[in-house]
């Protein structure tokens, strides 16, 4: 039997009921999670323009765009939705591997369940089994599939998408393969575009095409019999310096990946976070006024220098990879809000001017939560703190309390705070609704 095909029995053969009771609260974290992302992000640049192409599109009204009134075809809205839950960068991360696995497979599951009549147990049920095999993926190819530059949430979060849509389908074992193997000449995805509003949009093309996918295979639509493992399948050809084939199906249902998932204190790229933690720390113990501040001193793991080194960013989304500018904004600000990344805290002069100040070194025996900070002074007293762990990672998870704290920042700025309070309490329950009805209209904003 070819590793797709293996996948699929693996997948067809999982019963939701069985899944661990933790696993279906942590999936009710990352949608909280990505509900209050999408709703602040409807509000931010990139979403008018893809909106706008979206509703010239007129497609069957079936399915729901968080933060809007539009109601558009389940295609359309996994495109939407998907995009929404990363242009902010404020999603999650499987910390291994630094994939975010919710912004692709949430948005292809929550469409398909809205318009396949699924109770909220059967969306996070298959959200579960979705992500974790995002997650699987991604670590089968870590670290070569990413080091050649390929943006892993793009190229494994197609395969989450269409495991997670073809669960809500209810497909068979050669269904559910035919729609792997559909699904896995999308993987895409590449890391240049990093600080642009292509980058969600990996996500977004993901969660789309992984829910086309499903949907297709259901018509007899064919692909790949072994899409992952075949000579030119992905790990060939997307991981040809190296691929470990064990780690996909191993111990599955036994070992979950999804322990290593992370929700995101920060609006930005998550290797930087330890710093925005140390520098912040310093800041509130000591109240650090950024005019006395001479230099900010960093040993960080490298995985900072190369995915975050832009001294001089731009525009606010290069702000989001420039970990000098993350630096900067949490010691003025105190803050890594997506207010933190907008065009015109980009070119403010106090925060420009401590970027300058922003240094950084690479120190191999570190962890990639991990950093070491000095924070030198004009009058040449020298603060540091060290950062083991960073907050949101799974060492250091972001508790409930601060979720829900999250989400009311993120969703009171396009809604009231009775209507937050509605839906966040309707989200924590939702393993009990019959169907999404209830959720798509109180996320509804007109």
């Amino acid at each position: 039997m070819s590793v797709s095909s293996s996948l699929a029995k693996l997948i067809t053969e999982k019963r939701l009921e069985d899944l661990p009771s933790w696993t279906i609260h942590e999936a009710k974290r990352t949608l909280i999670n990505m509900v209050g992302i999408s709703l602040s992000a409807s509000t931010s640049s990139g979403n008018d323009m893809l909106l706008s192409w979206i509703e010239k599109e007129n497609a069957s009204p079936r399915a729901s765009i968080i933060g809007s009134s539009v109601r558009t075809s389940p295609f359309n809205a996994a495109l939407m939705n998907g995009f929404l839950a990363h242009l902010q960068d404020y999603d999650d991360t499987h910390f291994p591997t630094v994939l975010h696995p919710t912004a692709p497979v949430w948005p292809a599951v929550f469409a398909a369940s809205e318009d396949q009549n699924a109770t909220g147990l059967q969306s996070l049920g298959s959200f579960v089994l979705g992500a974790e095999i995002a997650c699987r993926l991604a670590m089968s190819v870590h670290p070569w599939h990413y080091d050649m530059g390929w943006h892993i949430t793009g190229t494994t979060g197609v395969f989450g998408a269409v495991i997670g849509v073809g669960k809500i389908l209810n497909l068979d074992n050669t269904t559910l393969n035919m729609a792997i193997g559909q699904a896995g000449t999308y993987a895409s995805g590449i890391r240049e575009v990093f600080g642009s509003h292509t980058k969600p949009m990996h996500a977004a093309k993901a969660a789309s095409n992984g829910l086309q996918s499903a949907y297709l295979a259901t018509s007899g639509f064919t692909g790949a019999d072994d899409i992952i493992g075949g000579r030119r399948g992905f790990w060939e050809v997307l991981s040809p310096n190296g691929h470990n084939k064990e780690i996909l199906l191993n111990n599955f249902g036994d070992h979950w990946e999804l322990k290593n998932n992370g929700l995101k204190p920060y609006a930005n790229g998550v290797v930087s976070h330890p710093i925005q933690d140390a520098v912040i720390y310093l800041r509130n113990a000591h109240s650090i006024q950024p005019a006395n501040v001479s230099a900010i001193n960093a040993r960080v793991h490298p995985l900072v220098l190369e995915l975050m080194n832009r001294p001089e960013p731009q525009r606010g989304l290069e702000g989001k990879f420039s970990f000098q500018h993350c630096a900067a904004a949490a010691l003025v600000d105190g803050a890594g809000h997506d207010a933190q990344f907008s065009d015109t805290k980009i070119t403010e002069p106090l925060i420009a001017n401590i970027r300058s100040k922003v240094n950084a070194q690479i120190d191999d025996s570190l962890g990639e939560d991990e950093v070491y900070i000095s924070i030198v002074m004009n009058n040449g007293q020298t603060l540091e703190h060290h950062v083991k762990h960073a907050t949101g990672s799974p060492e250091n998870p972001m508790s409930d309390a601060s979720l829900e704290s999250k989400f009311r920042d993120l969703a009171g700025e396009v809604l009231n705070s009775s209507q937050v309070n509605k839906l966040l309490s309707t989200l924590w329950e939702i393993e009990k609704a019959p169907d999404l009805q209830e959720v798509t209209e109180l996320m509804r904003v007109q």
